[in-house]
């Protein structure tokens, strides 16, 4: 059986316009994020309230579901219909979550930005997972991943205030781009669009403007992805994980620098120009 849940199309504006005084008095129209609650409901019962710009609410709530390990597969999920007017998304499922009092029992709240959590022990299941062992990134398409998102149209550059967060192809093309106010929003939001549409992880490259937590990497684990950028830092715990699963961790990309943490031998370094002005 492949049925995919059927889905509202929820849309409503990303940026808000605020009148503002700057230090001389002078008074001007600036915009910022449009944040907003969005309370997940799983058949009638509710789960959590996610603070969200709400670029796809639908894909967040899938992604959020999948990531939480509430449910493993997408065609156990009937619907995901979301509503503005009472800042809501109602999932009606198949059979239910099981055990669902025990499983939300033990809350973690995360370092993430935007109150990531944690269900359980998330942890556990660190070594159930493989990531492809043949999985090549080359220091030319790190670079092309980094220029894509120097150049790409963002809120963060019309608005400021919110984390974003890519999926690319092993070439360097770019497949989502999502920006949220908090990056685990940004980084369920594609965990749902790749669940969606049946999309795996092991040809594909992840990058995110936040720190690279524990959280963030065991959720790229998660979506199957060898190759995490960031053009933030790494916790010890994000890398500590990373190197457990030989995850490439790639931190402080900006420009043509960066620093690789993990997964050394994943990387090609084939860029002639970098190798030649190296000390």
């Amino acid at each position: 059986m492949n049925v995919r849940p059927v889905l509202s199309h929820a849309i409503r504006k990303l940026t808000h316009d605020v009148e503002v005084m700057d230090e001389r008095g002078r008074i001007s129209t600036i915009s910022i994020p449009a944040e907003q609650p969005l309370t997940i409901y799983v058949d009638k019962r509710e789960l959590v309230t996610l603070m969200t710009l709400g670029g796809a609410p639908e894909a967040l709530t899938l992604g959020y579901l999948r990531n939480q390990r509430f449910i493993r597969n997408i065609e156990d999920i009937l619907s995901v219909q979301v509503d503005w007017d009472v800042d809501a998304a109602a999932v009606v499922t198949r059979n239910g979550i099981d055990n669902i009092e025990e499983r939300t029992s033990k809350r973690t709240v995360t370092t993430g930005g935007g109150e990531g959590t944690v269900f359980g022990g998330l942890m556990d299941e660190v070594d159930s997972i493989s990531l492809p062992s043949d999985a090549r990134l080359k220091q030319s398409t790190l670079y092309k991943v980094i220029d894509t998102i120097r150049t790409h149209r963002s809120v963060y550059k019309q608005a400021g205030s919110v984390h974003g967060c890519a999926l690319f192809s092993a070439a360097g093309e770019l497949i989502h781009f999502v920006e949220d106010v908090g990056r685990h929003n940004a980084v369920d939001t594609i965990a749902g669009k790749m669940w969606f549409d049946g999309v795996g992880g092991e040809d594909k490259i992840f990058y995110t403007t936040g720190r690279l937590t524990s959280e963030m990497v065991m959720k790229g684990a998660q979506m199957g992805i060898p190759f995490l950028l960031s053009r933030s830092g790494a916790t010890q715990m994000g890398h500590m994980v990373a190197e457990r699963l030989n995850m490439s961790l790639i931190a402080r990309c900006s420009g043509k620098h960066f620093l690789l943490l993990s997964g050394v031998d994943r990387i090609i370094f084939d860029d002639a120009a970098a190798l030649e002005t190296a000390p």
